[in-house]
């Protein structure tokens, strides 16, 4: 018996491993294609991950989803595989979005166009099943994607006006009388605008992804993980604005020189700090009121 049942598995083994092979070595095949056509669009991304502190968090995205991927390994390896044609249609949408950013020189359609091929590989190769199992880190991946210029501007001047109306309600309750005259705020000692790295684009974007981040990783209801998502947004603009009053009363309480110096370059570190403090503490707010909640129930 154990003869017969050595022999099925030294006879079984080679079909298998001739099933198996053909398929990573069409993986690797594509890997390595994806790689040529992709390879300068990776490196201007990187590229502008190092030189735009907008989107130096670009870095940890990627990381983030392999980990999400590689923590849920055992689930996924559950899952049969169902390769479907109709992922080639994925990928040559995505070769059709990577022509049609080439052409025009749009560099947001030729990243995007990525995902949309590594959607179509998994589609093609282990079916549509396995790739609403991977959804959420893949659609994570967009987040390490630079917003167009044309949209982050759009985006980057109400903020402005938003971050300097703000302040110019603030300051005057604490003291300092100003001269609001759209970004620029007029100080006694000095005119203060409100510029684009002042916009609070920076660590709006920031927070968004690590508040994600941090629901994913601290909190298990789904419901509490969009709320902090969505609630990373006002507290963003809310840490920026203190940034803004903060700046003011150093110019006016201080010294001008010391609001353009050190402190002016610091307070970024410091907000975004603070940013978290208060993510983390609209975070308790929630557990608390849903404990009472609980209780009465």
């Amino acid at each position: 018996m154990s003869q017969l049942a050595q022999t099925e598995a030294a006879t079984s083994h080679p079909s298998s491993a001739r099933v198996i092979s053909p398929l990573y070595w069409q993986i690797a095949i594509l890997v390595a294609l994806s790689l040529w056509m992709y390879w300068a669009t990776l490196v201007h991304l990187v590229h502008q991950w190092v030189s735009d502190q907008n989107f130096s968090h670009g870095f940890f995205v990627p990381l983030f989803s392999a980990f999400v991927i590689w923590q849920d390994r055992q689930r996924l390896a559950r899952i049969q595989s169902r390769p479907a044609w109709s992922g080639l249609v994925v990928l040559a949408a995505g070769l059709s979005v990577l022509s049609i950013g080439r052409m025009g020189a749009e560099p947001f359609l030729e990243r995007f166009s990525l995902l949309l091929l590594l959607a179509g590989v998994v589609i093609l190769f282990f079916g549509w099943k396995l790739f609403g199992a991977v959804l959420f880190p893949w659609a994570l991946l967009l987040l390490m994607i630079p917003i167009p210029v044309i949209i982050l501007n759009q985006i980057t001047f109400p903020l402005q006006l938003l971050a300097s109306r703000v302040a110019a309600a603030i300051l005057p309750l604490l003291g300092v009388p100003i001269f609001r005259e759209g970004n620029i705020i007029n100080l006694p000692r000095m005119p203060l605008e409100v510029a684009e790295a002042c916009s609070g684009i920076r660590s709006l974007m920031s927070l968004v992804t690590l508040a994600i981040i941090y629901g994913y990783l601290l909190e298990k209801r789904l419901w509490v993980r969009w709320l902090l998502a969505l609630a990373s947004v006002p507290i963003a603009v809310a840490a920026n604005s203190v940034r803004i009053i903060g700046t003011g009363l150093l110019v006016q309480y201080w010294d001008p020189n010391k609001a353009e110096g050190f402190f002016h370059a610091s307070w970024g570190l410091i907000i975004f700090v603070v940013s978290l403090i208060m993510l983390y503490a609209f975070h308790s707010l929630i557990g608390l009121v849903w404990r009472q909640k609980g209780a009465r129930l």
